[in-house]
Parts: structure tokens; sequence; C-alpha cells
């Protein structure tokens, strides 16, 4: 399943969670995205559920060296989540990637500043929450992010995205309630194969999508 972009791959994405959201809790549905990516495909399941659009900002924690190779991430003011597997490849500890993890929090300070400016982090406790990204390879990122909302006690978890390495949906399962993988394909490689445009997104493309959700900083 190839997705021509991933405002196409956010629409089919919602016509899937349209039969998996409940409507549990106390307040409507919360799609939550992961930016960049995940927010121009967290759109249109917000449309689509009626649901609140909001984000949750998240840093892959890089092996030294190697900064596309993830070890770790950490979310929002959360605690980081380490891959021992991915640890133990690149022969390092926690402390080995200390001032990687310092500079990381330092740019998802920058990025809730950027993006969310004045406005509170989204109210998750009593909601049904979709965390959504626009694709899970190792899934670390994901990881952290649903810790940081799992602390913050929805009544039910589900994480989404259009595709899934196997092995990462897999060993996500357990952090939440439902995990919605359009496809997931054995031979993964990477997410953007699975895309005819991934074009990387900007700052700018963040302020526009979240701008039609919370007009004026709503």
């Amino acid at each position: 399943m190839i997705f021509r972009n991933r405002t196409e791959a956010g629409r089919a994405l919602a016509d899937r969670l349209a039969q998996e959201v409940t409507g549990a809790g106390r307040d409507r549905s919360l799609v939550l995205a992961l930016p960049r990516g995940g927010l121009p495909v967290a759109a249109p399941v917000a449309e689509r559920i009626g649901g609140d659009l909001d984000i949750v900002v998240a840093r892959k924690i890089g092996a030294p060296g190697h900064p596309e190779f993830g070890v770790g991430a950490v979310a929002e003011d959360g605690p980081p989540v380490f891959d021992r597997q991915n640890l133990r490849y690149a022969g390092i500890t926690e402390q080995d990637v200390a001032g990687i993890l310092a500079e990381e929090r330092a740019e998802l300070g920058r990025r809730i500043r950027r993006y969310r400016g004045e406005r509170p982090a989204p109210a998750v406790r009593g909601r049904e929450v979709v965390l959504i990204d626009d694709g899970l390879a190792t899934g670390v990122t994901a990881h952290a992010a649903l810790r940081w909302v799992r602390e913050h006690e929805p009544e039910r978890l589900i994480l989404a995205a259009p595709v899934c390495a196997p092995q990462a949906r897999d060993a996500l399962a357990p952090e939440a309630d439902v995990v919605v993988c359009l496809s997931a394909p054995d031979q993964f490689l990477a997410v953007g194969r699975w895309y005819e445009d991934f074009t990387q997104l900007t700052d700018e493309d963040v302020d526009e999508v979240l701008a039609r959700f919370h007009p004026a900083g709503v």
C-alpha cells in the first residue's frame, strides 16, 4: 500500500478509526499528533471523528555519531524511554547519550514554545485519545509519547499510523489499548518508502494545520 501523501494517508486512517473510536470518556475524543509529520495525517482523522486536535511533542535520541539510529526518545516533560536492544547493538549506555538527551530536551522545549505558545498541554485525563504519526519504524518516539499520555490517565488510548514496521507495531501493543496500522509490510525499510510524496515539513506547516483547529491561539 503506497500513499500519495500524508493527507491521503490520514483520510484512509480516518475511515478505519471511525469504526474504532467509541467516544469513551467525559469529553470529546482527543486526537494527538506527533509533529511534524503526524499532523497532516491526524487532521483528517479529527475532522472525521469530530474530535479535538492537538500535539504531543517528542524527540528521538540518536546514537553518538549516528543520529538517525534511535536508541531512545523523550516526550514533553516526561522521562526518556530507551530501546535496550538498540543500546546493546550500538555498544553504548544511557550515560553515553546524556549530552544528546540534553540537546534533544532543548529542541523539544523550543518546539513546544513554537507550536503551542501560551496554550497549555492538552487535557488528557478521562478522555479517549488517539495518538497519530505518519509511520512507525522503530517506534521509539511513539513509545515515549504513549508513556507520556498514559501518565495523564486517558480513559482509552489508541495508537494509529498508516504504515508500521511489524516489529514496532508488536512492541508497542502493550503500551496502548489498541494499535491501528493500515499496512505493516515485512520489508519495511523506512516510512518514506510508502509515500509518493514524503516531503519534510517545516514549523510553518505545523502552524498552518494547528491554526485551523486553534484559531487565534485558542
